[in-house]
């Protein structure tokens, strides 16, 4: 069996990056099962911690690899289906603009938003030796970015994108950032994709019905 015919299934639940997950599936149009992981119950059990130590969603088996981390299996499921062109060519100059803000987003970004989230203080003596920095730099950085480029890294669609989108997205609608138009757009545009709203309509389904 080769490596696309393996098969998929992806272990989440619909209040989770689990979604990004999804939508990355969608995206991909393979066939792929999935585990919808109870928060105080089976995303706890030994069975799942066999799987994800953490005990965390999402974690995707595919064959018999198993990945965590939503940027991880993005990434590793670009890899494997590179006939759907999620990923630019390993030798193409848009890889490492690709890289580079895959995990800006994975790293700086999600920090960052936590600070904000939880309001830790990141003043200038300590931005020096905290991953993110200032947090206003990261966004500085990221409307730069996005202010003369429909995507990432140019004018395909990436996985990059699809990892930023939805945490821009996210914390847009949770108002914890600023709705500057360069970033709602941005998130529009890549969100506006069917597979993006074929994945949202799964989980708001599902979230109808999950605890």
């Amino acid at each position: 069996m080769t490596t696309t015919q393996q098969p998929i299934t992806l272990y989440t639940n619909p209040f989770s990056r689990g979604r990004i997950a999804r939508w990355m599936l969608e995206e991909l149009g393979v066939d792929y099962q999935e585990q919808i992981m109870e928060y105080g119950g089976s995303i706890k059990s030994s069975e799942y911690l066999n799987i994800n130590p953490m005990g965390k969603v999402p974690a995707l088996v595919h064959g018999d690899t198993v990945v965590t981390e939503v940027a991880a299996i993005c990434a590793y499921l670009a890899d494997q289906f590179p006939d759907k062109g999620l990923a630019p060519a390993v030798n193409s100059p848009e890889r490492a603009a690709y890289y580079r803000w895959l995990f800006f987003v994975a790293g700086p970004l999600e920090m960052a938003m936590n600070a904000i989230v939880f309001d830790w203080e990141i003043n200038q003596e300590r931005a020096q030796s905290i991953g993110c920095g200032l947090v206003s730099d990261v966004f500085r950085t990221l409307e730069q970015l996005l202010a003369d480029k429909p995507y990432v890294c140019g004018d395909s669609f990436t996985v990059a994108d699809l990892l930023l989108s939805s945490m821009l997205g996210w914390h847009i609608a949770q108002k914890q950032i600023e709705p500057k138009p360069v970033f709602v757009e941005y998130v529009e545009r890549a969100q506006s994709r069917p597979a993006a709203k074929r994945a949202d309509q799964i989980d708001n389904e599902l979230a109808a019905n999950v605890a």
